[in-house]
């Protein structure tokens, strides 16, 4: 739901998304229309009854970011690829000046590990460019970075709908979008020097959040009411642009005179095509005969026609939801929530443990459920649960964090 705060926003806002109709073609997921003010509150209970001529109702899709990474690494694990969790790249393997492997560290156990390969890809994110000076020192940054914030509030009163805010103080949209049971509110664009494992949102971005968003609201939320924050790091190609929010979002695949692949850049939206550029560039890197890519059509693992019938927090499972359910035959205590305030259950940290490679206590919270980003207090009073539970799996106890 886009509120207009008049005839002629509206009308401009109409037009702009009825060409994005246009664009999206058969991938539409539905035409946009034009609503009343009173129709607009239906859709969104929370939205003011003042400054606001009506609004244009368009269609988009969601998801979670980190369930979709699980389920592209399970994906790779069916089709042949053996995945390593925490093994950092340290540096690489040359053969008559061409690169041929890396070397390797596994985190947990502190062992170095020699990979040989025919081709390298560097697909590190924001940490493309520290991989590729492994590969040339001297290599010049292609990344600059903008960190993006979002708080996360209850669901009540904001009905099934998404509210977008068109315009925010520094030139962007503002989101407000029903997420496993609550909202997420995001997001900003604040310059980044460099990227951080763990980024975290400033006081300043949460007050510009909800400062934004209450101006839209019947009943201004406040601190009190964020039940979690988190940011992220947008890893932007330069394209010597004059703001991190005018720069591409757009991939780019290079290869070095040593033969190391790096594709960085990108969105979620678009990661099919660029998992097609950046093995074509392998494929000719290594010498490789060309295969043409399957990504196009590739179903991804756990992938079910209508996942409607499932609770919410199992849902991102997919056929596998009926194992996470059928741990709690073995142990019915392992059908017990972590939390009076989440969703998810003792079967879902051993599920992560052995099938998802969880190996931390963050691994759980953040990674694999999403209870860190939905309420951090009941986060917090889970671990004792969480740890146990994982040191029974392991056999020893789990770190937090792994740094």
């Amino acid at each position: 739901v886009v509120p207009a705060p008049n005839v002629a926003a509206l009308a401009y806002y109409g037009a702009g998304l009825a060409a994005y109709d246009v664009l999206a073609g058969r991938a539409s997921f539905g035409r946009s229309r034009i609503v009343s003010a009173a129709g607009a509150r239906r859709l969104v209970p929370a939205l003011a009854g003042r400054g606001i001529a009506g609004a244009i109702v368009y269609h988009d899709g969601g998801f979670d970011d980190a369930r979709l990474a699980i389920a592209l690494a399970r994906t790779a694990d069916d089709n042949g690829a053996a995945i390593a969790n925490y093994v950092r790249a340290i540096g690489v393997v040359r053969d008559g000046g061409r690169i041929a492997g890396v070397e390797a560290l596994d985190r947990e156990t502190g062992t170095r590990i020699t990979i040989r390969a025919r081709a390298v890809v560097n697909a590190a994110g924001i940490f493309a460019d520290e991989v590729r000076r492994l590969d040339e020192p001297d290599a010049p940054a292609m990344l600059t970075f903008s960190r993006g914030s979002h708080v996360v509030v209850g669901g009540e009163g904001f009905g099934n709908a998404a509210l977008l805010v068109p315009r925010t103080a520094d030139g962007r949209v503002l989101f407000a979008v029903p997420w496993h049971g609550s909202v997420v509110i995001g997001t900003t664009d604040v310059p980044t020097s460099a990227p951080v494992l763990d980024p975290q949102p400033s006081d300043a971005e949460i007050a510009f959040i909800l400062e934004t968003v209450n101006r839209y609201l019947a009943v201004p939320l406040s601190q009190a009411d964020v039940r979690a924050a988190f940011a992220g790091i947008r890893p932007l190609v330069n394209r010597r642009a004059t703001t991190t929010s005018r720069q591409s979002r757009e991939h780019v695949v290079t290869v070095s005179p040593a033969g190391l692949v790096t594709v960085t850049g990108g969105k979620w939206t678009t990661y099919r095509r660029m998992a097609a550029d950046a093995v074509d560039a392998a494929a000719r890197s290594g010498d490789f005969p060309h295969v043409p890519s399957r990504t196009a059509s590739l179903r991804l693992h756990g992938a079910i026609d209508d996942a409607s019938s499932l609770p919410d927090h199992l849902r991102a499972y997919g056929s596998d939801a009926a194992a996470v359910t059928a741990l709690h035959r073995d142990d019915p205590t392992l059908a017990e929530p972590l939390s009076p305030a989440l969703p998810y259950t003792g079967a879902e940290v051993v599920y992560a443990v052995r099938h998802e490679m969880a190996r931390t206590v963050d691994d759980v919270v953040a990674r694999r459920t999403r209870a860190r980003f939905l309420d951090e207090r009941a986060a917090r009073s889970s671990v004792p649960r969480i740890t146990a539970l994982i040191a029974r799996e392991l056999g020893r106890e789990p770190p937090t964090l792994l740094a």
